[in-house]
């Protein structure tokens, strides 16, 4: 069986509508594990996070469980909490973030220095905010083990800038895209972080050898390492965009890691998140799949 570790920060997620909050449990890497489960339930996926002793940690563990998401290399901090967040919405369903996540257990994931929980899986997905959110020393530590460790890696560049300087994103993504097996970067947060336009940021990933997917959001995605020349449908309607991104790399690695063509795995990432964008929130229902 096929074993996939999601690293990286769970949260509560409040979205708005007019003076209305609805609860839910979310976070990009975590938001990830649960399409890509939901795409491939054959595939064993884990969490990997710290939580606090609090009824809010409780219920994210208790919504990763319900989603068949492994949650026992969950870590429990006996004084920090989960972080918060809150979605509003543009008209045109583009989304802002206000956060709450100064005290976040998640933030001590691994200030140990034991990465042991990582060990016995076949794939490891993290990204730019789960790198973000940790200090400095235990990032270097954390690309140091991925890199001796022989197991493929999987990253998504995804920038928040107010969780780090730009400099030093720079520096941790590009140590990941010089050994990174599947690499998902996101072309508008490419951009942010080393500047140039569109055409001058796919050039620079045409002569990669690693296979991912560039994502270029309406479009479709641009394929990394091989060929593919496809076209994409728009989604029928947007109402969110929030885990667009998110979506669509539970949708790839869901079919890459069943054996699919690398086409296919990326109709199948473009489709899903077509789908979760017409829904408000990051995690829709599962009969809306």
């Amino acid at each position: 069986m096929t074993r996939v570790a999601c690293i990286g920060e769970a949260m509560i997620e409040l979205s708005l509508d007019s003076d209305i909050a609805t609860l839910a449990v979310a976070g990009d890497t975590l938001n990830t594990a649960v399409y890509l489960k939901r795409s491939a339930p054959e595939i064993e996926v884990d969490y990997i996070t710290r939580l606090g002793n609090d009824p809010f940690s409780s219920r994210i563990r208790d919504f990763i469980a319900s989603e068949d998401i492994g949650v026992s290399r969950i870590g429990i901090d006996p004084v920090a909490v989960p972080g918060l967040y809150a979605i509003t919405l543009s008209p045109e369903g583009e989304r802002s973030f206000t956060y709450w996540r100064s005290a976040s257990a998640a933030r001590h994931l691994f200030g140990d220095g034991d990465f042991s929980a990582l060990e016995g899986y076949d794939l490891i997905y993290l990204s730019g905010i789960s790198m973000a959110i940790l200090a400095d020393e235990v990032r270097w530590q954390l690309i140091d083990h991925l890199q001796k460790s022989g197991q493929r890696v999987a990253y998504d560049n995804n920038h928040r800038p107010r969780l780090w300087d730009t400099a030093d994103a720079r520096a941790v993504t590009e140590a990941f895209w010089s050994f990174v097996d599947i690499p998902l970067p996101s072309i508008d947060d490419e951009m942010a972080v080393f500047g140039g336009n569109e055409e001058a940021t796919l050039s620079r990933f045409s002569s990669s050898s690693a296979v991912g997917a560039m994502k270029c959001g309406e479009t479709g995605p641009v394929s990394i390492g091989e060929a593919v020349k496809q076209k994409y449908s728009a989604a029928p309607r947007v109402i969110d965009t929030t885990s667009a991104g998110d979506s669509f790399n539970g949708g790839y690695l869901a079919a890459r890691l069943r054996g699919a063509s690398q086409a296919d795995a990326l109709r199948a990432g473009h489709e899903l998140a077509a789908k979760v964008v017409g829904h408000r929130g990051a995690i829709i229902p599962k009969s809306a799949m």
